[in-house]
């Protein structure tokens, strides 16, 4: 791979595929891709001078990046097989590899350490990066998504130690070799890559042997996988133990094999958030970092983007934006509004992400969904598939035991939530509903 000045990008907008693009600029490549639409992803990317067009197109393609000695091309598995870029590359010899096996080439001759789980990967991962960076490591962190406190997908400050998301889908994860691993949670998912939940779990286990021989593995207490254990007021190797929420604020002490760490200050909401922040902390921890610096840093984390965003928040309104496309995730982003506003009314607006999932987890969703005071259907995202006779949101909206729910367009959901006397709104999901938040925010800043 250093033999090649040059990289492109097919659909270099996605978030994993961006922070490598990011990774390649800063380490001197010339860097181009494709993607389908324009985005605030791409956008950025121009900024770093990275040429980018938006049309399927050969004669697109910039002429130096046809020199096939000198290009490495990655790709994304969303890209359909019969893309032309995707093509004229394979029938011309290049190299080509998938964004995974790049970062596995990346971070081969690094310390890696890699997050795994079906959820909570991306807040795990940027917890981590965030301590490793504050504690002076010689590192680099790809992130699934843009950090708070970074405004980016890419913490880079050296090259000796990597943090990386290890991605279940199309079994991506099993291209690393990291020294310390964690596996966060193991639930149903992909079903459409997998079939079934024990080939997911067989994944995972094959993931675990490619931890390196002196290796660590870190799971969450009670997943079917032996290794060190991590869990909130448990039995666990490492535990959050001794925990109060003040302002908002989570303060809790970890009990290490060795000793209770006291003290540490977390500023996101929801049990799920401060298990990912247990984690993070175990594996600094057996790394060798100190506590006094690990609680500083903990405390300046902010969050990344879309996972339990605050967008509105004063005393008689609050807006949150939330990522949550699993049943399990947005149970997670439930137990967290409960506890921070108990009493109050809360309306979700939620897009279903993918027909497949929708089709898998239908009464598991129903279910998740009917714990809000108020619920808002948009439709399917198709994302990569095709639409499946007979599964679209009218048939979920059946599901829902709540009463209080509606399915509309995206045309209409300003005036559906202002309409509403929630104090708290949700917008959740991992479709285009992102890309509403902004006018949402700009109506009820304006009706508040």
């Amino acid at each position: 791979m250093n033999s090649k000045e040059n990289i492109y990008f097919i659909g270099i907008g996605g978030i994993g595929m961006s922070a490598l693009a990011r990774y390649f600029v800063a380490n001197g490549n010339k860097v181009a891709g494709y993607d389908k639409t324009p985005s605030d992803i791409t956008k950025t990317l121009e900024n770093l001078g990275i040429t980018i067009h938006f049309k399927d197109d050969v004669n697109a393609i910039p002429t130096e990046f046809k020199n096939q000695s000198s290009t490495l091309i990655v790709y994304t598995p969303a890209i359909p097989k019969s893309h032309s870029e995707y093509n004229y590359f394979l029938d011309n010899g290049f190299e080509v590899k998938k964004r995974s096996e790049v970062l596995g080439d990346i971070t081969k001759n690094t310390f890696c350490f890699a997050v795994a789980g079906t959820h909570g990967k991306t807040t795990t991962t940027s917890i981590l990066g965030h301590l490793l960076n504050e504690c002076e490591v010689d590192m680099t962190a790809f992130l699934g998504g843009i950090s708070e406190n970074y405004n980016s997908n890419l913490i880079i400050n050296g090259t000796k130690v990597t943090a990386v998301e290890a991605d279940e889908f199309d079994r991506s994860f099993l291209t690393l070799s990291p020294d310390y691993a964690c596996i966060t949670s193991m639930d149903a998912d992909h079903l459409d890559i997998y079939g079934d939940a024990s080939e997911l779990t067989k994944s995972f286990e094959e993931f675990t042997k490619k931890i390196k021989p002196s290796g660590k593995l870190f799971v969450r207490n009670g997943l079917p996988i032996k290794g060190i254990t991590y869990g909130i007021e448990d039995n666990s190797d490492y535990a959050a133990q001794n925990i109060r929420i003040e302002n908002g604020t989570y303060i809790f002490d970890v009990k290490t094999p060795e000793a209770i760490l006291e003290d540490f200050r977390f500023n996101l909401p929801g049990r799920h958030n401060l298990s990912n922040a247990l984690i993070a902390l175990a594996m600094s921890v057996e790394y060798g970092l100190p506590r006094p610096q690990l609680a500083k840093a903990l405390a300046s984390y902010k969050g990344v983007k879309r996972r339990f965003t605050y967008q509105i928040k004063t005393d008689d309104l609050v807006f949150i934006d939330d990522y949550a496309h699993h049943p399990e995730e947005i149970n997670a982003v439930h137990q967290a509004v409960r506890e921070m506003y108990p009493n109050e009314k809360v309306l979700a607006v939620f897009q279903p992400h993918l027909f497949s999932r929708t089709k898998d987890f239908a009464d598991e969703f129903a279910e998740a969904l009917s714990q809000f005071d108020e619920i808002v259907l948009l439709d399917i995202y198709p994302a990569r598939e095709l639409p499946i006779e007979g599964v679209n949101s009218s048939w979920l909206l059946e599901k829902i035991s709540n009463p209080k729910k509606v399915l509309i367009s995206k045309i209409e959901l300003v005036k559906t939530i202002k309409a509403s006397s929630a104090k708290v709104i949700l917008t959740i999901g991992a479709g285009d509903i992102g890309e509403e938040v902004k006018t949402i925010k700009k109506a009820l800043s304006i009706a508040s």
